[in-house]
């Protein structure tokens, strides 16, 4: 873990932000239609949680994670000597921002160590309310958004996004011994454990993630509304986030002979058309 002193915040935001560009992920994190004096608040966001998740996921860190929702705490009484709880302590302040949220992502990383299967979709959303509803829910708060409405349209969006990673990552997680399609999903399907993690693709197989992938898309539509409600650029951020979800799904669909043994991705090549088909709309 750093424990490399920053004497002043300029330099504990850059350490979040330099965290934050040299991560790949397929929605915008941080992005030029955020304003950028926004940009900063939301790296120091991400490179807490980023750090978190490679606890969990890379290390298996119990301590680590544990230790990190201690200095979470400690930073909003006290200044810290970590850049990253510097800059985000910082931020906590400026904003106001519900701490519980912040914790809300430590949880989920923690559920991430002991729980690797999951029984019914329910349990799925249940996940992604630690997981992913933070997330949007951290965005609005930054900017203004106070609304609860806007808040559970938001949770729509959120969920459906970290679900749409889920099945993107089939072939990733299996290597590590995880399965989020519920099994209720593979009972219905007939479609067993052994098939997947052997990467055996059955018609069974196939049907069954063209109906997550559908049930994906009806959740993008119940958090539409948000994008209508929303103004200035973090209209656009949420736009072209939402279109980058339903391209992943769209690449999902199309990747069904290979999703148990490749990652369907978005090339620079396809975010390039998104924006420009959201533009000349």
């Amino acid at each position: 873990m750093n424990n490399t002193v920053f004497m002043d915040l300029t330099s504990a935001y850059s350490y979040c932000q330099k965290i934050t560009q040299s991560h790949y992920e397929n929605f915008p994190v941080a992005s030029l239609f955020i304003p950028a004096d926004y940009r900063p608040h939301i790296s120091a966001i991400y490179a807490f949680a980023r750090t978190a998740d490679d606890f969990s996921d890379e290390k298996r860190d119990r301590q680590s994670l544990l230790d990190w929702r201690e200095r979470l705490l400690r930073c909003t009484r006290e200044k810290s000597e970590h850049p990253i709880f510097l800059a985000l302590g910082d931020t906590i302040r400026r904003f106001d921002l519900p701490v519980s949220w912040l914790d809300d992502l430590l949880t989920a990383f923690l559920i991430d160590l002991d729980t690797n299967r999951y029984q019914t979709m329910e349990d799925l959303h249940q996940y992604c309310r630690y997981s992913a509803n933070p997330v949007g829910r951290i965005i609005l708060w930054i900017f203004g958004y106070r609304d609860k409405e806007l808040m559970r349209y938001s949770d729509f969006i959120t969920t459906a996004l970290q679900l749409a990673n889920f099945w993107q990552d089939i072939s990733v997680d299996i290597k590590k011994n995880r399965l989020y399609i519920p099994a209720e999903y593979l009972r219905k399907f007939q479609v067993s454990e052994p098939e997947i993690f052997e990467q055996r693709i059955s018609d069974n197989f196939v049907q069954m993630i063209n109906e997550l992938v559908d049930y994906n898309f009806r959740l993008f539509k119940q958090g539409f509304p948000l994008v209508q409600k929303i103004e200035g650029r973090l209209q656009w951020e949420i736009i072209l986030t939402v279109a980058g979800g339903l391209e992943i799904l769209k690449k999902v669909k199309h990747h069904l002979p290979h999703l148990l043994h490749n990652r369907p991705v978005l090339s620079r090549w396809d975010w390039m058309k998104i924006i420009v088909s959201h533009l000349l709309r």
